[in-house]
């Protein structure tokens, strides 16, 4: 990948000065809710995420949300989650043992080109930038080679290690303090609205990021001043 070689950008032309994306169906162009419901093709999709994950945009005790904090493991989400796919009358498809690497959602994490160029534009501007995800102890292992975490953000939040999820607006507050940001001066990147929502009730400018995430690089891009 070619990276863009741009001065860092005048802070008059910025509204923000932070930048903090979600994972899945961010920098991921996958681990969206709708990789779940293919797994369940011949039900209905809400009823196949109200079973599987709960009330996303809530913050329960739904299993899903409790393995997204930590608070039990795969196993433990698998053996709770039986009963509920048996009572809900969901018919799983098959995925092949090779299928990807997850032991849940049989992928593995393609990176969303148009989403990472516009980190490295980002970084090479002198943005601070972070990671903000809801996600699974045993899938770190996963995500975490996509790309070079470690040196392209300034921080990485992750649900499973800070036992908290989105959309409580306490882990917005810790990716903020974390970061070094103000809410009013950083931009927000998610796949899903209640978690979009909920950033800008804290704050931070909001981005939905469509399947196509066009709109919302256009929209960052504006933001940042790019």
């Amino acid at each position: 990948m070619t990276l863009p070689s741009e001065k860092p950008v005048p802070a008059t032309d910025r509204q923000i000065d932070a930048v903090i994306f979600d994972f899945g169906g961010v920098l991921a162009s996958n681990g969206r809710p709708s990789d779940v419901i293919k797994r369940f093709p011949n039900d209905p999709a809400d009823k196949v995420l109200k079973v599987m994950m709960g009330d996303y945009g809530q913050d329960t005790d739904h299993p899903w949300h409790r393995l997204e904090r930590g608070e039990i493991t795969m196993s433990q989400y698998r053996a709770d989650l039986g009963d509920l796919v048996l009572e809900a009358g969901l018919q799983p498809i098959q995925l092949p043992p090779d299928s990807g690497k997850s032991t849940f959602i049989g992928i593995t994490f393609e990176p969303c080109e148009p989403i990472i160029t516009l980190v490295h534009e980002l970084k090479t501007a002198g943005f601070r930038l972070g990671v903000l995800t809801n996600n699974v102890r045993e899938l770190r292992s996963v995500w975490w080679p996509m790309m070079d975490f470690n040196n392209i953000f300034d921080d990485v939040v992750d649900s499973h290690e800070v036992g908290m999820r989105k959309p409580n607006a306490a882990i917005y507050r810790l990716a903020l303090e974390r970061l070094g940001a103000v809410a009013e001066r950083t931009a927000f990147l998610d796949d899903a609205q209640s978690n979009v929502d909920a950033a800008s009730a804290v704050g931070l400018h909001g981005v939905w990021v469509e399947e196509d995430p066009t709109s919302a690089v256009q929209t960052l891009r504006s933001l940042a001043g790019l």
